[in-house]
């Protein structure tokens, strides 16, 4: 697990905006706001939707990211708003995406009331591997 660098602080601070600005605390369809860092310091935003199947933030901050041409990610993180808001571990769905689009990685996480890096095989150490021609 490693400390947060001023990219990282500036990478939450970027998923905390995203979602106060797009709460929805009376039908709950935007709860979660998400901020993907690229390796060339690009950096992407996305909150969920929620529908009979919704789509997380952090698929939706991938999508925005890869719409504008973006293939090599560093680093993640969601953010929950409302009363009780917080950094946020992904769900097994992300982490699966996660691994695929980034598997080499960081997410950040809330561990003992301090937020760290870790990586996203740590996340999800044996992930389904897609095999590729």
């Amino acid at each position: 697990m490693e400390t947060l660098t001023k990219q990282d602080e500036e990478l939450l601070a970027l998923a905390k905006a995203v979602i106060y600005k797009n709460y929805d605390g009376v039908h709950y369809n935007h709860t979660v706001g998400a901020a993907v860092r690229c390796r060339n310091g690009n950096m992407y935003i996305g909150v969920n939707v929620y529908s009979l199947h919704g789509a997380c933030a952090e698929m939706i901050a991938l999508g925005n990211a890869i719409t504008a041409g973006e293939r090599d990610f560093e680093c993640i993180v969601a953010y929950r708003g409302g009363e009780d808001e917080g950094v946020l571990s992904p769900c097994g769905n992300c982490r699966q995406l996660l691994s695929t689009y980034m598997p080499k990685g960081e997410v950040i996480l809330e561990i003992n009331g301090e937020h760290k890096k870790i990586s996203v095989s740590e996340l999800l150490p044996y992930a389904y591997e897609v095999e590729s021609e």
